[in-house]
């Protein structure tokens, strides 16, 4: 590492630069413009921009270099990879940081998790920033494997890489003013405080930012949005797997509030991330609809970086580490170059980056308690059930009335009205507890389809046609020790092992959506129209998230937060 005496020699011009990128179209997001220029960079950094000479010269021809691309708000789990094998998947999409909310590790395994996190994303060529879990468990109607509280928080809050404190999935516990979370807020104090305020308007809103919440990503509506950029909340546009935001949000950008906003993914399965892109995909969405390419890029990289303070990144000038992409249409950004400090790390789809050493894996996560009756709902008085209604490529759902199918004194599905049973069972604690409805949107066929990923508390969650294929399901979850399964008629169709939290694969990405895609197609061939069934899936026991959820205590309704009879 050179001293900065020296560097600032080469700053003056008076020596060459290590690295020179030359006849560079420098997108500058701080400038908002366009112009044509040479980068110097020597210790990772860059050092001037300008005429320069540099000992190793790479001529970009006129291409465009710009700012790797930052991730706002991601749940690394929901990739189902470890750290690298996920740096494999979206390293050549061209980012370069990603902030993280290890609310799922956490969940299941407390602060062990987040540390296993810390531990295992380093030495890799992008760089993980981590938002401390602020909910955990999300709320009281689920069973955990954890409980974090404020003072859990103060205790990490110090290390450089975290960013501050994650959503507040709480919300009406903070504009309540409930002092557990307003003492998780204070924890957080200097750093930043991330939002999770799912339709929250007016007053109640007010109160929410007014305590202390910065950003928010859970916007469906383009007037809520606009009402929490009023207020001065940071918004994170979304555009994941399942939650696809973009488009709805995408008209309320102008060069007069984009400094406001971010890009998030929030959760990204590992087959997307690879196929479709990562932030370079929400870039290229946003063109497409209007918004001008160096808006896009500065809401991918230095709005970003301000709002979590992430020193030195998401710009290209003096002080700045050298973390660039290169590209050649400015309407239709391809990345076609990932540079980290100065280093290639990917070109055209190939990543380059060196495979660290294995961090061991945590403790088994897998504690089941249940019988096959546990699965038995019986008719116990005439009347409609509460169903729980899917809404496509959303994770809010809708509460149904509908008159159930009865078989033997016991309420059964319903395949032909797509009325399924839906079953989540307690791993963590060995509780016994099982809670049990029905779901409609899947349009399975035949057997049923299970997971270990079931937000935010990770139960097993199985959604079904029948008792013996649910009860399957379970089982093969156990052999696991995780994972995702799709049975039909007593056979394994497909299956996925999650040994790491019951949440993610020890295989590399190749295998991994292999196997995802094996899981999707079992599923197709089983009835299921769904584009990612297991996603979908997984977040239908997320309590703080409105209609109607099923945990291990039960049936919630959601609005309300309180259990809910399956009986109307």
């Amino acid at each position: 590492m050179r001293h900065l005496q020296e560097k600032l020699s080469i700053a003056r011009g008076e020596k060459p630069a290590e690295l020179l990128f030359k006849n560079a179209n420098l997108v500058n997001v701080l400038s908002g413009e366009i112009h044509r220029t040479n980068v110097a960079v020597t210790d990772g950094r860059v050092v001037g921009i300008g005429d320069y000479e540099g000992e190793q010269v790479i001529d970009l021809k006129g291409a465009y270099l710009a700012p790797s691309l930052i991730d706002g708000h991601f749940h690394v789990e929901s990739s189902m990879l470890t750290m690298p094998e996920f740096a494999r998947a979206v390293v050549p999409h061209g980012t370069g940081v990603v902030v993280i909310d290890p609310h799922e590790y956490a969940n299941v395994l407390g602060l062990d998790g987040i540390r296993y996190v810390l531990e295992s994303s380093k030495n890799l060529p992008i760089d993980f920033f981590i938002m401390l879990p602020s909910c955990v468990p999300a709320t009281h109607l689920e069973t955990a494997g954890a409980r974090l509280t404020a003072d859990d928080l103060k205790l990490m809050i110090a290390d450089e890489r975290v960013a501050g404190v994650a959503e507040l999935m709480n919300y009406p516990g903070v504009y309540l003013g409930v002092e557990s979370e307003l003492d998780k807020i204070k924890a957080g104090k200097g750093k930043a405080i991330d939002g999770h305020a799912p339709g929250l308007r007016g007053k109640n809103l007010n109160a929410y930012v007014l305590a202390g919440v910065k950003s928010d990503h859970e916007s469906t509506e383009l007037e809520e949005a606009h009402e929490k950029l009023r207020l001065g909340m940071h918004l994170l546009l979304r555009e994941g797997s399942t939650e696809r935001n973009l488009a709805t949000l995408a008209p309320l950008v102008n060069p007069h509030n984009a400094m406001n906003l971010s890009y998030a993914t929030d959760d990204k399965l590992a087959g997307d991330l690879v196929s479709e892109g990562h932030i370079d995909h929400a870039v290229r969405k946003s063109i497409q609809m209007g918004v001008s390419p160096i808006t896009a890029l500065q809401i991918a990289t230095i709005n970003t970086a301000r709002h979590y303070r992430l020193r030195n990144y998401g710009a290209i000038a003096p002080r700045y580490w050298a973390d660039f992409i290169v590209f050649d249409d400015l309407k239709n950004i391809v990345v076609r170059q990932t540079y980290k400090k100065g280093i290639l790390v990917a070109e055209n789809g190939k990543y380059f980056g060196e495979h660290p050493e294995i961090v061991p894996q945590p403790r088994s996560t897998m504690n089941l308690r249940y019988k096959p009756s546990d699965l038995e709902v019986k008719a116990e008085k005439p009347g409609r059930i509460r169903v729980i209604e899917i809404v496509p490529q959303q994770i809010v759902t809708k509460e149904l009335l509908e008159t159930p199918k009865v078989e033997n004194g016991k309420i059964v599905a319903d395949v032909e009205r797509d009325i399924l049973k839906m079953v989540v069972v307690e791993r963590h604690r060995a509780t016994g507890n099982v809670g049990v409805g029905f779901v409609r949107g899947f349009k399975l066929k035949q057997g049923a389809l299970g997971s270990t990923v079931a937000h935010d508390a990770h139960n097993v969650v199985v959604v079904g046609t029948n008792d013996e294929d649910i009860l399957k399901v379970i089982q093969e979850l156990e052999n696991l020790k995780g994972g995702q399964v799709a049975v039909s008629q007593g056979q394994v169709k497909a299956e996925l092992a999650l040994p790491i939290a019951g949440l993610v694969s020890d295989q590399p990405l190749d295998e991994v959506i292999d196997r995802i895609a094996g899981l999707n197609a079992a599923a197709a061939e089983m009835g299921c129209e769904l584009e990612a069934p297991f996603m979908t899936l997984s977040f239908l026991s997320l309590s703080p998230i409105p209609e109607l959820k099923l945990t291990d205590q039960g049936l919630i309704d959601a609005v309300h937060m309180r259990t809910t009879s399956l009986f109307e």
